[in-house]
């Protein structure tokens, strides 16, 4: 059996740690000023589960939307921006406004509920 030299085994570790979300910029840990639990209660009052499919809301299984299982770990929001706090908070509060024509309607959320959907949806992990 081959053994890898030390220097090309510490290369390819080098390269296995650039794939891990953990390094992505900006999207690790809570989302600033955003309450978890307050977004959930946020995210079954206004019936998000109508369009996405919620895997820790049993009666969340809309198909309209992408599922939001691992949310927090994906690299994009509606394939166009960067999945960062600020972005999602964005994105949440007026979809409309960030992609016009997109299916997510405006929700009539403020900037604090839609930091604490955001939240939420970013421990979807």
């Amino acid at each position: 059996m081959r053994r890898l030299a030390p220097s090309a085994a510490f290369g390819a570790l080098a390269l296995l740690s650039g794939c891990s979300d953990a390094h992505r910029p900006e999207t690790a840990g809570a989302v600033p000023g955003g309450d978890p639990a307050r977004g959930e209660a946020i995210v079954r009052q206004v019936g998000c589960g109508a369009c996405h499919e919620i895997r820790p809301i049993r009666t969340a299984r809309g198909l309209v939307g992408p599922p939001l299982l691992h949310m927090g770990r994906r690299t994009t929001i509606a394939g166009v921006l960067a999945n960062t706090p600020q972005n999602m908070v964005r994105w949440v509060q007026a979809p409309q406004a960030v992609v016009p024509g997109n299916a997510m309607p405006d929700m009539g959320l403020d900037v604090q509920q839609a930091r604490d959907v955001a939240a939420y949806v970013e421990a979807l992990r």
